[in-house]
């Protein structure tokens, strides 16, 4: 089911000055922009920085606290071959999920839960194009 993380996403609360460094200062090419997130490509693996604002409305806030200091701020991505079929069977096995597949306008479907340690998870497969 997992064969590799394929992204790490950084929740930031400046977006342009995160960009800035990661872009700028250390010289990593921007792959995607839009209001709330920059891409970064790395070989085969994205580096993301979102806003966590963002990030709040994507997982939830219980997750992802607005506080300075407080939650997470680190997301791991896996790309599977389908969330709806990976999502049922991790249920099955008593897996509980912060938020089920979803189509997101980015262009992919995700579901996201946390570890037992609280640590939060992205499972997505891209859709298809329009």
């Amino acid at each position: 089911m997992i064969r590799k993380i394929d992204a790490a996403v950084l929740f930031v609360q400046d977006l342009e000055k995160c960009t800035v460094f990661y872009r700028d200062t250390l010289g990593l090419p921007v792959s995607f922009t839009d209001a709330n997130s920059v891409a970064f490509r790395l070989e085969d693996q994205d580096f993301v920085l979102l806003k966590l604002a963002a990030a709040v409305d994507m997982i939830s806030e219980d997750a992802v606290p607005l506080q300075h200091g407080a939650g997470h701020r680190a997301l791991l991505c896996v790309g599977v071959e389908d969330v709806n079929a990976t999502y049922q069977a991790l249920t099955a096995k008593g897996v509980q999920f912060i938020k089920p597949p979803k189509d997101q306008t980015w262009g992919r479907c995700t579901a996201y839960l946390a570890d037992p340690e609280g640590n939060l998870w992205e499972f997505w497969h891209a859709l298809p194009s329009t």
